[in-house]
């Protein structure tokens, strides 16, 4: 009976039979298998009239720390995904790409679980909204803000290729992956001697990734950086980028070398995609980007 893995990282639980869909197929029977934190699949007994993909390309979501939440996090406003990681042993947190207009979400969060921030961590230099970064600090003294060196923004704590950001007894390692932004990072986390889960910022999104037409963007930079740092890792990898624009959450790196339509291509071909996409001027950015350099502190509008 073939087991067929669901995008999602919690356990998959309340399905009921005949209503569930899986990559747009509909099943006839479907069984949940496992509450276990680390087990959220399905099997599926039936695809009738289907054509799908072989099992042999499904891969199993690597095994979490026993220790670790996480959260996913999402703002409407500008597509960003927040992410929370801590060690619930600790009570030690950290915050990857947090919106301002949300900062007040995160804290409750925060709150919720009893947890103390440690670090808010940025992928790069954002042009699509502004950090909360700074304001995390000012309503949390033991906040402290990190950012690549090469990102040319202000930090506490300035990060590079081959770091590590440890909060209690876990940590994500930094691996520098430019072509975006020079100073764009994915910061990886590792368990039982294996990379199990990256936050790859805009350097790659779900069948896509971050434009190279602004902000030193380079496309070969970028190919070079995702080929070598990120789709380099297991194949089944959980990938959790930035930003979504069509309602997906996570992704692997055995999905992104065999789907994405920009990186399963050429260099070549790439940088072609890249050259000739023609987007619009991003609408944020002109106040985005000088706050982020800033670390976000800008000045507040009055309540």
């Amino acid at each position: 009976m073939p087991k067929v893995f669901i995008n999602c990282f919690f356990p998959v639980v309340g399905w009921k039979r005949n209503y569930c869909k899986i990559s747009g197929l509909q099943c006839d029977h479907v069984t949940k298998l496992s509450n276990r934190r680390s087990e959220s699949w399905l099997t599926v007994n039936k695809f009738p009239g289907a054509i799908t993909r072989p099992v042999s390309t499904m891969h199993m979501p690597p095994p979490l720390p026993e220790n670790l939440l996480f959260r996913q996090l999402f703002d409407y406003q500008s597509y960003t995904y927040t992410y929370l990681l801590a060690d619930q042993t600790t009570k030690e947190a950290i915050l990857i790409d947090p919106v301002l207009e949300l900062l007040n979400r995160d804290i409750h969060l925060l709150e919720d679980h009893g947890l103390t921030l440690k670090y808010a961590v940025n992928t790069h230099c954002h042009a699509d909204h502004i950090t909360s970064s700074g304001e995390l600090k000012k309503k949390l003294p033991t906040c402290r803000s990190i950012i690549s060196k090469a990102s040319g923004a202000q930090a506490d704590i300035y990060v590079k290729d081959g770091d590590a950001i440890e909060f209690g007894n876990l940590a994500i390692h930094v691996a520098a992956t430019p072509g975006h932004t020079n100073g764009c990072v994915t910061y990886i986390m590792h368990h039982g001697n294996r990379p199990i889960m990256a936050f790859t910022g805009d350097a790659l999104l779900i069948r896509g990734c971050g434009r190279t037409d602004f902000q030193e963007g380079d496309p070969r930079t970028l190919y070079n950086s995702v080929h070598e740092k990120i789709l380099s890792l297991p194949e089944d990898t959980l990938l959790y980028p930035a930003h979504d624009y069509t309602g997906q959450t996570v992704t692997t790196v055995q999905e992104e070398k065999s789907f994405n339509p920009r990186l399963s291509k050429s260099q070549e071909d790439f940088i072609k995609i890249m050259k000739e996409l023609n987007l619009p001027y991003p609408k944020a950015i002109d106040k985005a980007l000088p706050a982020n350099l800033v670390c976000g502190i800008i000045d507040l509008p009055p309540k």
